[in-house]
């Protein structure tokens, strides 16, 4: 009855793993769900009025899959913050990681979300954002499957886009597991010259003592 009067809601340490029934929240313009157990399975609602949504410290691996819900079902979204998830990579979560592996995740979520005004801790610079529409759209980061890892379809992150190709029997130099047995094939005969050019090679069988 009173969901669509509720225009800032506050779900912090709840242990949540779904965003179930948050579409009965239409008029929304802050979400907080920091310190949750959201994951890459979560899926975001359809909130136009949106302008806040913080998530940090949780489960978050893939950039791009939460990205590009947040570019379709939160247009209206100017304060972004993802910290403590690894999603976001910095040095609170790993140590390898440093100020540029930084910079790159900015630029890639700032290519496609450019009407943020605050990601994260730091508010968004005119400078950073027109280097994010120039280079953003190739920072994203490749992240490695692992053998025992299921093969799982990426989102899009453009409108109008094909879908991805079934890469699954294409050939690759490491397509073959370090485990599979190889078994090489090999033949061997005598082999058969004949000489065919216009030059004797008599002389080829005359040795010294004979001169």
């Amino acid at each position: 009855m009173y969901g669509s009067r509720v225009k800032s809601l506050d779900l912090s340490f709840n242990c949540l793993t779904t965003l179930n029934h948050s579409e009965l929240f239409p008029d929304l313009e802050e979400l907080i769900l920091d310190n949750n157990n959201l994951n890459d399975d979560i899926r975001l609602p359809y909130l136009p009025h949106l302008h806040t949504l913080s998530m940090n410290n949780n489960n978050i691996t893939i950039l791009e899959n939460l990205i590009t819900q947040i570019k379709y079902n939160m247009p209206s979204l100017r304060f972004l913050s993802l910290l403590g998830n690894k999603a976001c990579p910095t040095q609170l979560i790993d140590f390898e990681k440093d100020e540029n592996d930084y910079k790159r995740y900015r630029y890639f979520v700032l290519y496609y979300i450019p009407d943020l005004r605050f990601l994260d801790s730091r508010p968004v610079t005119h400078e950073e954002l027109n280097i994010a529409l120039t280079k953003g759209e190739f920072t994203k980061v490749i992240r490695p499957r692992f053998e025992n890892e299921p093969l799982q379809r990426e989102w899009k992150l453009s409108l109008g886009s094909q879908p991805l190709a079934d890469t699954s029997n294409m050939f690759s130099p490491t397509s073959v597991s370090p485990t599979q047995e190889i078994h090489h094939q090999a033949a061997y005969g005598r082999r058969r010259f004949r000489y065919a050019g216009k030059h004797s090679e008599g002389n080829r069988f005359i040795l010294n003592r004979d001169l």
